[in-house]
């Protein structure tokens, strides 16, 4: 095994900024950023200029899929505790984190209700000791305001911040689509936008109420943008994140029943698709994740209304979340705040910065390669993705966790 690993010549993406240099690992730790002489015998890269940026933290992945993950630039990820059998156990934390050695860290989040019933509270005590780095509704929002105040006031006095899925489930219901012309022209079963702002209404007034901490892992519409943009100003301890596929795309995307963009929460209007690049621009929103859920073609090979919802998001994350920086949208400091740094410091997680003496989680990216995505080409257990056949600019070279190559 490789322990010391110099990175010579590239654009260091640091929370300062970009500057040309070189990063020095050692120990699975990182000795040096910037102008250093590598010393003899360990293994060298040359960079060639492109960016040596921290490993990707992504928020609330559905499956442990380290092939794409390492693609992807992804060294951390965030298991949501949606499984066969929901993480709602000590035991099951445990072997959760344990799934993705050696290739990749995983963080579980645990149920925060037995069987993600949204009824009774799981032990989320004990679970935080053997490892959860937070607790989360899983794919539905708990109806029961009860519930909901007891899981806020519970996990916020053990210092756990609650991801929750944002829509409310009454209005909701069999809808798979948002309501609108595309839906209405295609005859699917739909709900209006407002499921999403009523059901982050009523989170924040309980985290009014309770002052714990709470992310919504996708927030897609204006009006919902808009209280979270308020609460922030009330400096609330709310956070909320989006995916790629909410922030290039619009419900049309949908017409000709492509079963690869039905998605959850269903992709929005143009209008709320808007409303969230300038939420992106302003600081509103706080992470960008994958949404990585990959299904199988058991489960899209089927008429739209009964294909499940899900994609494959690891190895595009970055990739899409560059055409941000080339729209003049962020910055690429910005981005990795957005896809690194903000994830680790929500939630309490090393890594997520270059730091010297920090974790060594780093990837090497070249921001102008140029490639297409391709469903079948994918490496991901399974390539369903509403990107496919878009060209796209930006590909990981390397990945490197903890001090050590993974790709």
């Amino acid at each position: 095994m490789v322990n010391a690993i110099a990175i010579m010549g590239g654009r260091v993406v640091t929370t300062d900024g970009v500057a040309e240099g070189s990063v020095l690992v050692r120990d699975g730790r990182i000795a040096a950023i910037g102008d250093f002489h590598p010393p003899a015998d360990i293994l060298r890269i040359e960079a060639h200029g492109a960016l040596i940026a921290p490993g990707l933290v992504d928020v609330g992945v559905f499956a442990i899929d380290p092939p794409a993950f390492a693609a992807g630039g992804i060294t951390r990820a965030m298991l949501m505790p949606d499984r066969a059998q929901p993480i709602d156990t000590v035991a099951l934390v445990q072997h959760a984190a344990a799934a993705g050695k050696p290739k990749i860290w995983v963080h579980p989040l645990a149920a925060a209700t037995r069987g993600l019933a949204g009824t009774e509270l799981a032990e989320i005590g004990l679970m935080r000791e053997g490892g959860a780095c937070g607790v989360a509704t899983g794919r539905q929002w708990i109806a029961d305001s009860g519930v909901m105040h007891r899981l806020l006031s519970y996990a916020g006095a053990l210092g756990l911040r609650t991801v929750v899925h944002a829509e409310d489930s009454g209005l909701a219901a069999d809808a798979v689509m948002t309501d609108g012309e595309t839906a209405t022209r295609l005859g699917l079963a739909a709900a209006p936008a407002e499921t999403e702002a009523l059901a982050v209404a009523r989170d924040l007034l309980l985290v009014e109420a309770t002052g714990a901490p709470l992310h919504f892992r996708q927030v897609t519409t204006a009006r919902a943008l808009d209280l979270i943009r308020d609460a922030k100003k009330k400096r609330l301890p709310v956070s909320c994140g989006i995916t790629p596929a909410h922030l290039f795309l619009a419900d049309s995307a949908v017409t000709g029943f492509r079963t690869f963009a039905r998605l959850s929460p269903p992709l929005r209007d143009e209008n709320d698709h808007q409303a969230c690049l300038v939420a992106i621009a302003d600081g509103t929103i706080d992470v960008i994740c994958s949404g990585h859920d990959p299904q199988g073609p058991e489960a899209k090979r089927l008429p739209f209304a009964d294909a499940e919802p899900g994609m494959a998001g690891a190895e595009t994350l970055l990739t899409l979340g560059m055409t941000l920086v080339r729209d003049g949208l962020i910055s690429f400091e910005r981005l990795f705040d957005l896809l690194a740094t903000a994830p680790a410091r929500l939630f309490g997680l090393p890594g997520g910065a270059l730091v010297v003496g920090a974790e060594a989680d780093l990837i090497v990216v070249d921001p102008n390669s140029p490639w297409r995505i391709e469903s079948d080409k994918m490496i991901a257990a399974a390539g369903n993705t509403p990107f496919d056949g878009l060209p796209v600019q930006g590909r990981v070279m390397r990945t490197i966790k903890g001090g050590v190559s993974i790709l």
